[in-house]
């Protein structure tokens, strides 16, 4: 990867909906250049989906909450599975120190995060620790940059 593909990455990142004409312009490159180019990067995994960033809030999900599972010797071996299957939670990681997994959660209300922590703690005998946001002073989805 050179720093033309940086760059197109920068561009496809901040708008996928942008022609290969249009990054071909911004690169100097020809927009069948730019097209081979992104073939590759979609090949190898590099770009990996195009998706649609929503509001979640003027979508019904105006609550955004980081959940904390800190696991027990009762705790399945199988924790990762079974919160895949629980549409509240948008992502689940592996982290290291006092806590086993942190959760990202996006809510129609309070009251469906604690529903969702009621079912944590018993259906996967955890302990939860949980901060509810209050605002989002920003929000970086990329530590590409701009282009």
């Amino acid at each position: 990867m050179d720093a033309k593909d940086q760059i197109l990455l920068k561009l496809v990142e901040a708008d996928a909906r942008l022609t290969y004409a249009e990054i071909g312009e911004r690169v100097g490159l020809a927009p069948s250049s730019v097209h081979d180019r992104i073939r590759k990067l979609e090949k190898s995994g590099v770009i990996k989906a195009y998706r649609a960033e929503i509001d979640l809030e003027r979508a019904g999900y105006p609550i955004t909450a980081f959940v904390s599972l800190i696991l027990r010797p009762a705790s399945p071996a199988d924790v990762p599975a079974r919160i895949a299957e629980l549409p509240l939670v948008e992502s689940c990681y592996s982290v290291a120190g006092d806590n086993s997994y942190a959760l990202v959660v996006r809510a129609p209300s309070t009251k469906d995060v604690e529903e969702l922590l009621d079912a944590l703690r018993s259906k996967l005998e955890v302990t939860t620790r949980t901060t509810i946001v209050l605002s989002t002073p920003f929000e970086r989805r990329s530590v590409l940059g701009p282009p």
